[in-house]
C-alpha cells in the first residue's frame, strides 16, 4: 500500500504532471480560435492537436529552445537534492544551445511529443475529473437519480464509493506518463555524440592534470623526506658533532625545496592560474640532487656531456624529476654500507640520455625507508609522455635506469 502511495508523496510527480499541462498551452491556444471547438469532435481534436505542429517545428531550429527545453526537463521532470527518490542520479538531459542539424531535429520531436503527451493528458485529466464529479454529485441525490445510474434504487451510496476512482486512475496515468517523458527527454534532449567526446576530453584533461600534480608531490616530497630520514639516521649513529650540523643543513635545503614545490601544486589545486612552466626545475640545477645524495652518504660520480642548456623547456624539467625519483630510490634502497652512484647525462643534437648506475646492495638494509612503489611507473610514465623510452632492472651486480627522450 505504501508502494502505491509513495508517488503521491514526491515533488517530482506534481512536477511532472505541471510540465504536462504546460506543454498542451500552444494546441489549446490554436483550439479557441479554431472555428468548430464549440462542440468538438474526435476529428475537431485531431485537428487542434496537428495545426501547431509545422510552427513548433521551425522553433525547434533556434539553437537556444534546446537549452531552454533542458533547463525546464532538468528542473522539472528529474528529482533534485530535495526530492525523496533513493538513488537518483544525474538526470542526462544536456542544457546547451543545438550545435547540428541533429540536435536541431530531436529537439523538434521533442516539442511535438511534449506539446501533443500534454494536450492527451489535459483531455484525459479532464474527463476523468468530470467523471469524478459526476459520481459525487449522484451520491447526493436522491435515490442517486442522476447519470448513468439513475433509476437504480439507493445507487448514491455506491456512487460515493466510486467517485475516488477516477481520480485515482487520473493520477496513476499521469505518475506513468511523466515517467514517460523523463525517459524520453534522456533521449532527445541528452547530450549528443559531439557533446560527450567534448566532455571526454575534458574528463581525460583533468585526469591528466590530477597525474601530473601526483607525480610531483611523489617526486619533490619523497625525495625531501628520503633525504631527512636517511640523514637522520645517519647523524644518530655517526656521533659525531660536525657530521650532524651537515646533515641537517641538508634537510633544511630539502625541506625547502620541497616546501616551494608544494607552493607551486598548491597554486594549481587553488585554482589560481597554471603556476609558469619555468618556475619548476630542470637539469640545469642537477647540481642540487647530486650534493644532497652525497650528503647522504652517496658516493656519486657525475658526468655531464653536451650543451645541457640547449635542452628544451619539458625535457630539461622532466629530466630533472626524473634524477631526483632515481636517486631517491637508490638512497631508499640502500644497504648499511656507502652506496656509489654513476650518473652519466649526455646531450646530443636530437636525444637527451640519462644513465643511473649503482651496485644492488649484497646486505638488505635493516630498516628500510618505506615508500609507494610507485617511481619506476612515473618515470616511464614521464618519458612516454615525451615521445621517449625509459628501462630500468639488473645488469649483472648493479641496478641500471637507461632514460631516452627526444629532443625534436
Amino acid at each position: 500500500m505504501l508502494g502505491v502511495v509513495a508517488p503521491l508523496t514526491r515533488a517530482v510527480t506534481w512536477t511532472r504532471w505541471l510540465h504536462l499541462f504546460l506543454g498542451a498551452i500552444v494546441p489549446l491556444t490554436c483550439g479557441m480560435v479554431y472555428p468548430s471547438l464549440s462542440r468538438p469532435t474526435a476529428f475537431d481534436w485531431m485537428v487542434v492537436a496537428l495545426l501547431p505542429v509545422p510552427l513548433v517545428l521551425v522553433v525547434a531550429l533556434i539553437p537556444v529552445v534546446r537549452r531552454a527545453e533542458g533547463l525546464q526537463a532538468q528542473l522539472m521532470l528529474f528529482p533534485g537534492p530535495h526530492a525523496r527518490v533513493p538513488g537518483a542520479g544525474e538526470p542526462g538531459v544536456s542544457a546547451v544551445p543545438s550545435a547540428s542539424w541533429s540536435d536541431r531535429a530531436r529537439t523538434g520531436a521533442w516539442l511535438v511529443l511534449r506539446m501533443e503527451a500534454g494536450l492527451a493528458a489535459v483531455l484525459v485529466t479532464g474527463q476523468l475529473m468530470a467523471m469524478t464529479l459526476t459520481l459525487a454529485g449522484a451520491g447526493g441525490a436522491r435515490d442517486g437519480m442522476i447519470g448513468p445510474l439513475a433509476g437504480v434504487t439507493g445507487s448514491g451510496g455506491v456512487c460515493v464509493l466510486l467517485a475516488p476512482v477516477p481520480a485515482a486512475v487520473a493520477l496513476a496515468l499521469a505518475t506513468a506518463a511523466g515517467a514517460m517523458m523523463g525517459a524520453a527527454a534522456r533521449r532527445l534532449l541528452g547530450p549528443s555524440a559531439r557533446e560527450r567526446l567534448a566532455e571526454l576530453e575534458d574528463r581525460t584533461e583533468r585526469l591528466l592534470e590530477r597525474n601530473r600534480i601526483a607525480r610531483e608531490l611523489h617526486d619533490s616530497l619523497g625525495h625531501a623526506l628520503t633525504l631527512a630520514v636517511v640523514q637522520a639516521g645517519a647523524a644518530r649513529t655517526a656521533g659525531d658533532p660536525g657530521f650532524t650540523d651537515r646533515a641537517l643543513e641538508t634537510i633544511e635545503e630539502a625541506g625547502r625545496a620541497a616546501l616551494e614545490d608544494l607552493e607551486r601544486v598548491l597554486a594549481v589545486l587553488r585554482e589560481t592560474g597554471r603556476p609558469p612552466a619555468g618556475a619548476r626545475p630542470t637539469l640545469g640545477e642537477a647540481g642540487f640532487l647530486l650534493d644532497s645524495a652525497r650528503s647522504a652518504g652517496a658516493r656519486v660520480d657525475a658526468r655531464v656531456t653536451g650543451p645541457l642548456k640547449e635542452v628544451p623547456g619539458p625535457a630539461s624539467r622532466e629530466g630533472y624529476r626524473m634524477l631526483q625519483e632515481a636517486l631517491t630510490n637508490v638512497l631508499r634502497h640502500a644497504g648499511p654500507a656507502p652506496v656509489a652512484v654513476r650518473v652519466r647525462i649526455t646531450v646530443t643534437g636530437t636525444r637527451l640520455l640519462l644513465q643511473v648506475r649503482n651496485p644492488l646492495p649484497t646486505t638488505p638494509a635493516p630498516a628500510p625507508v618505506p615508500g609507494p612503489g610507485s617511481g619506476l611507473r612515473g618515470i616511464r610514465e614521464r618519458a612516454a609522455l615525451l615521445g621517449g623510452a625509459a628501462r630500468a632492472g639488473r645488469t649483472g651486480d648493479d641496478w641500471l635506469l637507461d632514460v631516452d627522450l627526444p629532443l625534436r
